[in-house]
């Protein structure tokens, strides 16, 4: 009833009284001997209507005035089967990252064992061919749900409810894909670092040669997991946000709050790639310096100069 009003303190002060007004008459009518079928039934015939009772909790104004948008209603059925389509489509995107950065570890491992280079441009080919399969492939399959991003969607509340849930259930899988995946990458330089300075050999052949391939393999590895898990987690984002943020329904969670504003379109520009940014620039120096044990504090620079360009550019 109240789903798509305005989320002010006016509407949700009526929305409160009217569930106690429907609380007290249910169980009136169970002390009455009333069943639990027909104390329900009443209620909703009684106060069922907020066209009729608008008037009495102050709100007939909000409801008269109310801003008609018509909204695709998906179904939790629809939901669920989004869901598992989507998740899948993880899978296959983050395999298909993982295949185009392994892809020139054939090369060195076949140069590693004296082997013709044919085959690691075979390994090459072969790996890009397959990740664009997977990318082009789930694409499609995919397509037939673009109306969420491109048509004015709603959930009810039980499907909310049902996709916070799964949401907070992945939080564990998330943080732990998260933090791995973020460590292998930082890591990745090691195995390469230590092969090198203690000229480490296996049967014969020469550990550096295949110590470049092992960070590939470890970067890939990482990547993985971090576009998996990211993927999946801004899927239940993603829906939780399908209600209008300017009602009621959708402040049912804090993700689908409106995001900050800031004071001009550049601003926002800017704070949208400042991250993505600092990532690259800390990549970047980490790569090419090798000096690991300095470079992260990037990362505390970066945290004190994001704080004082949102103090300055969002909106107060």
């Amino acid at each position: 009833m109240f789903a798509n009003l305005p989320n002010t303190p006016e509407v949700l002060h009526a929305k409160n009284e009217l569930w106690q007004m429907m609380e007290d008459k249910y169980n009136e009518l169970i002390a009455d001997g009333k069943s639990d079928n027909e104390a329900v039934g009443t209620v909703i015939s009684e106060f069922g209507n907020l066209d009729e009772i608008s008037e009495d909790l102050g709100i007939k104004n909000v409801v008269s005035n109310k801003e008609d948008i018509t909204r695709r209603h998906v179904t939790m059925d629809e939901i669920k089967r989004y869901l598992h389509e989507r998740i899948n489509y993880a899978y296959k995107l983050a395999l298909g990252v993982l295949l185009c950065i392994i892809s020139p570890a054939g090369a060195i491992f076949c140069d590693a064992i004296d082997i013709s280079y044919a085959f690691g441009i075979i390994f090459l080919m072969g790996s890009i061919a397959a990740a664009v399969m997977l990318f082009v492939y789930s694409s499609i399959i995919m397509h037939r749900w673009d109306f969420l991003k491109h048509e004015l969607c709603t959930i009810d509340f039980a499907t909310t409810n049902y996709v916070h849930e799964q949401k907070e259930k992945y939080v564990p899988t998330y943080a732990l894909l998260m933090t791995i995946g973020i460590v292998l990458c930082v890591v990745s330089f090691v195995p390469a670092a230590v092969i090198d300075e203690l000229d480490i050999s296996f049967h014969g052949f020469d550990m550096d040669d295949i110590s470049g391939g092992i960070l590939f393999l470890l970067v890939a590895i990482g990547v993985f997991m971090i576009v998996l898990c990211s993927s999946i987690n801004n899927t239940y984002e993603s829906i939780l946000k399908l209600n209008s943020a300017s009602t009621v329904s959708g402040n049912y969670v804090s993700s689908q709050h409106p995001e900050a504003k800031y004071i001009t379109p550049e601003a926002a520009t800017i704070m949208s790639v400042y991250w993505p940014t600092v990532t690259c620039i800390y990549l970047i120096w980490s790569f090419l310096s090798f000096d690991w044990w300095y470079t992260w504090i990037v990362w505390p620079i970066a945290g004190i100069i994001s704080a004082v360009l949102n103090g300055i550019l969002k909106k107060q």
